[in-house]
C-alpha cells in the first residue's frame, strides 16, 4: 500500500486527537505504528491507553516543561535525540504509520528546522504513512504534503477559564 504525508495544523483543538485516532485505526488493521512526541514528557491518558497495543510504540522527547520563549538546553537535546530516532525509524521502513507529533511547533520554537521536517518527508519509504502535527506548519512542509488539515478554533471553553481535563485534553 502506498503511504502519503499528512499534516494536521492550526490553532484549533484536535490535531493530536486526529493523529491518535489514525494510530488506533491502523493498529486495529494490524499495521505497525511508531509515534514520536516532541516537547512532551509524562504519563498522559493517551500514553496509558496506547501502551495496551503491541503494535503501537510511543516515545516522548521533551524536557517536561512548557516551552515559552527560549527553549532550554535540555529541551534542545531531547528534541534532537527524538529527531535522530525518528529519522532512523523512518529509514528502517519497519513501521507502516509514523507520527511526528508536535513537530511543527517544535520547528516554530526553533527546536527543529524546516529542513529537518522536509528531510523526514524526503527519506520516507513509499509504503510509510507519515503524519506531522502541531500548530504553525511551515508552508514548505504543507506544500510537500499530500493531505493538509487545518484545525480552526471557532470557540473554546479555555476562554472561560476551563483547565485541561484528564481524559479529554490530557
Amino acid at each position: 500500500m502506498k503511504g502519503y504525508v499528512q499534516v494536521y495544523t492550526g490553532n484549533g483543538k484536535g490535531k493530536t486527537t486526529a493523529s491518535l485516532g489514525l494510530a488506533l485505526r491502523a493498529a486495529g488493521a494490524g499495521l505497525k505504528v511508531f509515534i514520536v512526541q516532541f516537547m512532551k514528557q509524562g504519563m498522559y491518558s493517551e500514553i496509558k491507553a496506547l501502551k495496551k497495543f503491541d503494535n503501537i510504540v510511543v516515545e516522548q522527547y521533551g524536557a517536561g516543561q512548557f516551552v515559552k520563549e527560549k527553549p532550554s538546553d535540555a529541551e534542545r537535546a531531547s528534541c534532537r535525540q527524538g529527531y535522530e530516532r525518528l529519522c532512523r525509524i523512518i529509514e528502517s521502513g519497519d513501521h507502516d504509520l509514523v507520527i511526528a507529533e508536535e513537530a511543527n511547533i517544535a520547528c516554530f520554537c526553533g527546536l527543529l528546522s524546516e529542513e529537518d521536517l522536509l528531510h523526514l518527508i524526503a527519506i520516507k519509504p513509499e509504503h510509510i504513512e507519515l503524519v506531522i502535527t502541531g500548530r504553525y506548519a511551515p508552508a514548505s512542509v504543507m506544500d510537500k504534503a499530500d493531505l493538509v488539515t487545518e484545525m480552526t478554533q471557532i470557540k473554546h471553553y479555555y476562554q472561560q477559564g476551563v483547565e485541561a481535563r484528564v481524559g479529554i485534553e490530557k
